[in-house]
């Protein structure tokens, strides 16, 4: 089985939608994945996700499965260096989080005083919950650290969502802390990370990464990548996004 989990297009966060060149991006991904064979589509509730799956949908003429677990992965912490109110769990300055070896352990990720008040674990164990339900309906049953392929095939499932849950999601495949996948990468808007089952003894499966933030589709049409999924490559850059 092949998932493609693709992150929205250009985001308009004011509005829950996409900007100009979002709608941009979405039309020429469409044109990427209306041309693979899909089994299902799943789409995120929240609006840039939706707005992005549009294109493809319409060109196939399928429609999606909305989940609310595939909304953008929230769950307010008080960050170290932002006391004075809540902020999202997964951006963290690299001199705060570096500093908690447990932030590098799949198994502790969570325990640091921050993400264990804001219950940052039960929301990332419905989230992988919810999506291991979604992988047994299509074969394959989560046992431990791997997946009993119980009805194993070549179907492909496309889930449009967002960065910060797509790094969960790649989090309970691979076994790796979400922290050191929320800092370490990248997925830039309308970008899409592939995810295939590899079957090496029959009935035991497990997924391998073999494309992350693919966005061939804008570079064939000569369109820029979008720079909002990133923060400024140099301090002095002032043209470039500073948190």
């Amino acid at each position: 089985m092949k998932l493609l989990l693709i992150r929205h297009a250009e985001p308009d966060y004011a509005v829950d939608s996409l900007t100009e060149k979002g709608f941009r991006e979405a039309e020429l991904l469409s044109r990427r994945l209306s041309r693979i064979e899909a089994r299902a589509y799943y789409v995120s509730t929240m609006g840039r996700a939706k707005a992005t799956a549009a294109p493809t949908l319409e060109k196939v003429g399928r429609s999606a499965e909305e989940c609310p677990w595939l909304e953008e992965f929230i769950a307010p912490i008080d960050r170290p260096d932002r006391q004075d109110h809540k902020t999202i769990p997964w951006d963290w300055l690299p001199e705060d989080w570096t500093a908690d070896e447990r932030f590098y352990s799949y198994d502790s990720w969570h325990l640091p005083d921050a993400m264990a008040n804001g219950n940052v674990k039960a929301r990332y164990d419905w989230v992988t919950g919810e999506f291991d339900r979604l992988l047994e309906q299509n074969g394959y049953r989560r046992d431990g650290r791997f997946y009993r392929a119980e009805a194993p095939n070549n179907d492909t499932l496309m889930l449009f969502c967002h960065f910060g849950v797509m790094c969960v999601l790649l989090s309970h495949l691979l076994h790796v802390s979400p922290m050191v996948l929320w800092h370490g990468f990248c997925a830039l808007p309308s970008s899409v990370t592939t995810v295939v089952t590899e079957e090496r003894r029959e009935g035991i499966a497990q997924f391998r990464t073999i494309g992350f933030g693919d966005i061939s589709h804008l570079y064939a049409a000569d369109e820029e990548p979008s720079f909002m999924a990133r923060f400024r490559e140099c301090f002095t850059n002032d043209w470039e996004r500073q948190d």
